[in-house]
């Protein structure tokens, strides 16, 4: 059971969070134990983890500040190792190095931090850029099939849900705009065709033979046959 002192300062830490959120840092305790909250990062912009939404739990000890928490995170990251303790001078890895006047938001500012650093810890994996990029595409949709997740963060689970229905809309608009641009091709070929029937090439109508008149003909025959009928006249 926690000590009134921990209850009361981890009531009065969610209390400045709320009136003064941390940037890329949401972070809510469970509605059903103080002792354990559970936390949303978001990733950093420039770095692999940017559009990454990484979620997981922190848990307090009943002597809470006088001792760290242990710290997990249960997305797939790149970085570290889903749930198990992390390795962080603010956890409970270290109690040597723990300062009573950490608090949650520096607790999960300095997690943010050590995330974008390639330091081997206790808990740390190794995975490439690629990796890392391809996990934090698919954290959203991962987190949202967490029950815990779902309440306690409903801001995200809407979030993901207008990215389906985006995404959704985009798919059903593509093979209209492709039947519509097969249409389109489709009449401007017959058009040509069309065209091509009923209006052949200048040059063939120039090089077509035209029939010879019948009334020439009929004069070069008559002139021919005076030409012919002069001899007998004269004898």
């Amino acid at each position: 059971m926690a000590e009134k002192s921990c209850v009361k300062r981890l009531q009065k830490e969610y209390r400045a969070l709320c009136k003064e959120p941390v940037s890329h840092v949401v972070a809510r305790p469970s509605p059903s134990d103080i002792l354990e909250w559970h936390y949303v990062l978001e990733g950093s912009e420039g770095t692999p983890f940017a559009g990454g939404y990484y979620y997981g739990k922190i848990k307090f000890p009943p002597e809470y500040p006088y001792k760290p928490p242990g710290i997990i995170m249960i997305t797939p990251n790149g970085r570290f190792m889903t749930q198990k303790k992390i390795c962080l001078s603010m956890s409970d890895f270290h109690p040597e190095s723990w300062n009573p006047m950490w608090s949650v938001s520096s607790i999960l500012t300095g997690l943010l931090s050590f995330m974008t650093d390639n330091s081997p810890t206790t808990g740390s994996v190794n995975t490439t850029a690629a990796d890392k990029r391809r996990l934090a595409k698919d954290s959203l949709a991962f987190n949202c099939k967490n029950a815990a997740f779902r309440k306690l963060f409903p801001e995200y689970v809407e979030k993901h849900d207008q990215e389906l229905h985006s995404e959704q809309h985009v798919s059903s608009q593509a093979p209209q705009e492709d039947r519509s641009r097969a249409k389109l091709e489709k009449q401007g070929d017959s058009s040509v065709e069309d065209a091509k029937r009923v209006d052949p090439p200048k040059d063939e109508r120039r090089n077509r033979k035209q029939p010879f008149p019948t009334w020439m003909m009929l004069l070069l025959v008559s002139i021919f046959g005076v030409v012919m009928a002069l001899p007998l006249l004269q004898l």
